[in-house]
């Protein structure tokens, strides 16, 4: 199933409450190199990855790049059971600030906005908030943020 936008294409604005209770908008992140993650606590694929991804934001998160003063994840979670969200966030190790969740799986507003069918789905933005990698692996990901540092 393809993601609904390409290389190139900017994203459309994500904004929404973090599971700390902030309001928050993709726009505070222009100026990094930012990697949008579908996923859920309830997916097999997803949750295989996380380490990796865990990895990935550990090495880049206080690197500084040619073009971008750092790399975050924001993570959206397709999910029905939010106690269940929370649980894996806690498990998997995700240590990034950037949560949000959508409660009504492919039904939800911003996965809805996204065309998401299906998860894991990754959209990596450069500083400009325009996406430079759709749905790529994680060794992918690893070297297109080494090539720009």
């Amino acid at each position: 199933m393809k993601p609904k936008f390409r290389n190139g294409e900017d994203i459309p604005t994500i904004e929404a409450e973090l599971l700390n209770g902030d309001r928050f908008n993709i726009e505070q992140l222009k100026g990094k190199y930012v990697l949008v993650d579908f996923w859920g606590s309830w997916c097999g694929p997803c949750r295989k990855e996380n380490p990796a991804l865990v990895a990935l934001y550990n090495k880049y998160n206080g690197q500084k790049f040619a073009k971008a003063s750092g790399f975050e994840v924001v993570s959206i979670a397709v999910e029905t059971e939010q106690d269940k969200w929370k649980r894996a966030i806690v498990k998997d190790g995700l240590s990034w600030p950037y949560h949000i969740v959508q409660l009504e799986r492919f039904s939800s507003p911003i996965v809805k906005e996204f065309g998401v069918r299906e998860i894991p789905t990754k959209y990596l933005l450069n500083e400009k908030g325009q996406i430079i990698s759709v749905n790529a692996t994680m060794d992918v990901l690893d070297r297109l943020l080494a090539d720009r540092i």
